[in-house]
């Protein structure tokens, strides 16, 4: 089981980023994928799931209405699209896998053993 995360950077305030998220080692199409971040000094939160159980999503309130999770499973990846980011956006963004097979987005945020290495994401002028 591999994740790779990848399209971080230096963004503007206001400005976008898409990151990217390849899983290799498993059958995507059983799979939720959530994306985290941790802030310095602060504590990993849950940003953005995607299950393929309803092909439901889910976000933590604060980035709702700003990011979008989206997955191709085809290609074999996850994307989350970043808008009208600020300086509170600014963290390392993993995306994981759960254990099981087939777990719904409930907004718990837990049971997630696989990780990738994350990338690093910098909002600033």
């Amino acid at each position: 089981v591999q994740l790779v995360e990848s399209g971080g950077g230096l963004v503007q305030p206001g400005g976008s980023l898409r990151l990217s998220c390849a899983v290799s080692g498993f059958n995507l199409d059983y799979y939720t994928i959530s994306w985290f971040r941790q802030a310095p000094g602060k504590e990993r939160e849950g940003v953005a799931c995607t299950t393929s159980v309803d092909d439901s999503t889910d976000y933590a309130d604060s980035v709702r209405g700003r990011f979008t999770i989206s997955r191709d499973n085809a290609k074999n990846t996850v994307y989350l699209q970043m808008n009208s980011l600020t300086s509170e956006d600014t963290a390392v963004y993993y995306c994981a896998r759960p254990t099981f097979t087939l777990e719904l987005c409930d907004g718990k945020w837990s049971g997630y053993d696989y990780w990738g290495q994350g990338t690093q994401v910098t909002v600033s002028s």
